[in-house]
Order: structure tokens, then C-alpha cells, then sequence
């Protein structure tokens, strides 16, 4: 079963990729399918992330929603800690491009503890998840806040050595530090 699920994932990755995003929707529908067989397992919530993600390339705001919810919810279930911040991660950034900060910011929060606390917590991973949660709060008004997630954000993705992050978060701690 895992195999099937495996190989369905890579045709729907080659359609996704061409641009054949019917395709890959339909043979991701089929993964999901086939790995509802074994509720809980990893599989299942790549296949769903998947759906999320070409609902989320077809401009299917309220379908990605759905998809990643349902997502989470099984990541939730597995205890999977970092797949599920990962799955929460976007998630919330659903709900921040569609300007529910409300919705989005308690998924954020949630994802950086979940990231937090896991011991092989990857520095970029990390970043990835303290810059939206900084986007947002910037973007909301509360410039104090998004100042340290900037900072924090700085510093790992120096650690990361990615340098667009490093430049990205500079930039918008300059533009947040008061003048003289």
C-alpha cells in the first residue's frame, strides 16, 4: 500500500510540475484513497497536503483550507510533533494570505512551539516558521513583536547560511527600528 501511495504521489508530483494540475489532483484523490485504508499514517497526510497544495495553486482558497484541516487533524492524531507544525505552518498561512490573522496567528504560535520543542529542530525549519508569524505581526501593527521574530529569524537563517532569508529579515528590522 505504500508503495501504491508512493507512486501515485510521484506521477501527481510530474503533473503538478508540467502543469497539468487536473492530473495530479485526480491521482492524488486516488492516494488518498488508498491510504484512508491505514487512517493515521503518514502517507495519508503527504496525499492530503498535496490536495491542499494544488487547491492552493488553482486559487481554491476554501478547498486548501479543508485538505490541510483535514491534515492536521490526522497529524494531530499520530504525534507526529513535526509534521504537524509543518502541516500547521500552512495552514495558518492560508488563513494570513486570505487576511484572517485571527485564524492564522494562534496556528503560527502553535507551530513555533511544536518546532521549538523538538530536539533535531533544523534551523531553517525554524526560520521558515518565525518569519510568517514576523510578516504578520508586522503587517497587524504590533512592531515590537515582529522586531524580535525579525531578529530571531536573522540569526537563524544565518545559521542556515541562507543568505535571501538573512537579507529579507535585515531589511525589515531596519524598517521596524525606530529613528533617532
Amino acid at each position: 500500500m505504500a508503495a501504491q501511495v508512493n507512486r501515485l504521489m510521484e506521477e501527481a508530483g510530474r503533473a503538478r510540475r508540467s502543469g497539468a494540475l487536473d492530473e495530479a489532483y485526480d491521482l492524488l484523490t486516488e492516494a488518498v484513497a488508498v491510504a484512508r485504508t491505514r487512517p493515521g499514517s503518514p502517507d495519508l497526510v503527504r496525499a492530503l497536503k498535496g490536495l491542499g497544495q494544488i487547491e492552493r495553486d488553482r486559487g481554491r482558497v476554501e478547498s486548501a483550507r479543508q485538505w490541510y484541516g483535514e491534515a492536521v487533524s490526522v497529524c494531530r492524531d499520530s504525534g507526529d510533533s513535526r509534521t504537524l507544525a509543518h502541516t500547521i505552518r500552512h495552514l495558518a498561512d492560508i488563513h494570513r494570505e486570505t487576511g484572517r490573522v485571527d485564524l492564522a496567528e494562534p496556528y503560527y504560535r502553535e507551530a513555533l512551539v511544536l518546532y521549538r520543542g523538538h530536539e533535531t529542530a533544523d534551523p531553517l525549519e525554524l526560520a521558515n516558521a518565525v518569519r510568517p508569524l514576523a510578516l504578520l505581526l508586522e503587517g497587524d501593527g504590533r512592531p515590537k513583536e515582529a522586531r524580535e521574530l525579525w531578529a530571531e529569524a536573522l540569526s537563524l537563517y544565518e545559521a542556515a547560511d541562507v543568505s535571501a532569508g538573512v537579507d529579507e529579515s535585515a531589511t525589515h528590522l531596519d524598517a521596524l527600528t525606530p529613528g533617532p
